[in-house]
């Protein structure tokens, strides 16, 4: 178990100091820009295909970003 500790806490240090993990989390957050007015534009409340694909993909989305937090 301390193995795997260890290896995730370095992981994390290397993604800290790794220039190219910056610009995949400056991705996400424009992702999640983009979703959000989509989703003010549609209403939260919108039926049908658009809601579900959006609703799942918030889901998605949030899932991802508390993983990787």
């Amino acid at each position: 178990m301390l193995k795997y500790y260890i290896e995730t806490k370095e992981a994390l240090k290397r993604l800290r100091t790794d220039q190219d993990g910056v610009v995949s989390f400056e991705y996400i957050i424009v992702a999640v820009c983009i979703i959000g007015a989509v989703s003010a534009v549609f209403g939260v409340g919108a039926g049908g295909a658009i809601g579900t694909a959006l609703t799942g993909g918030i889901t998605a989305i949030t899932t991802a970003f508390t993983a990787a937090v």
